[in-house]
């Protein structure tokens, strides 16, 4: 995704110390503008939020017909909120290390409370929670940055064209009559 100002302004949290509200910081390595980490949190939120609706109705599984692009149109079925299900796991299970998928699992995709995960854990609440933020910037920024098909933003991911739209069809060739001569109509007066 092309992070602008337009994009980052509405992820952004508005009591941010660091962005104090705009979604941009300058990246001191870099010397550059770069998206805050709340906006990561931000997309990591919107992704999480729609990945329990897609789980809430899992038992209801829809088919959907996509259009693919290509010379001859093609469709294909898909099943978005399983595959938006599967992606949000797998890519979880790919970024984090051990100890934050242990923390992202029993947190986030089993929903235990912060109390419990912290006895589980044996950890300080404190650490708990930096933990948490750390995890959902890391995940933010990779649903956000995925090729050729991010997780982020939702609605251009459970579109329903695949790639770039199909070409328009062509139109249909007329018949040719061979050895007949079509006279002009008479004009009626």
């Amino acid at each position: 995704m092309h992070w602008n100002r337009s994009n980052v302004i509405g992820l952004a949290k508005k009591t941010c110390k660091y962005c104090k509200g705009s979604g941009i910081r300058i990246a001191e390595r870099w010397d550059r503008e770069t998206p805050c980490n709340c906006v990561y949190r931000a997309v990591f939120r919107t992704c999480y939020t729609r990945f329990r609706e897609c789980n809430a109705a899992s038992r209801m599984s829809v088919v959907s017909l996509e259009f693919s692009s290509g010379p001859e149109g093609r469709q294909t079925f898909s099943r978005k909120r399983e595959e938006f299900v599967a992606d949000f796991c797998l890519v979880s299970r790919r970024i984090l290390d051990d100890a934050e998928h242990q923390i992202f699992r029993f947190f986030f995709l089993l929903g235990a409370d912060w109390r419990l995960c912290t006895r589980q854990l044996r950890m300080e609440r404190g650490t708990f929670f930096h933990m948490i933020y750390r995890i959902q910037q890391k995940l933010g920024r990779e649903f956000a940055a995925l090729e050729p098909y991010s997780l982020y933003p939702v609605a251009e991911y459970f579109s329903s064209v695949i790639g770039q739209p199909a070409p328009p069809p062509r139109p249909a060739m007329k018949p040719r009559n061979r050895g007949v001569r079509q006279l002009p109509l008479p004009l009626s007066a």
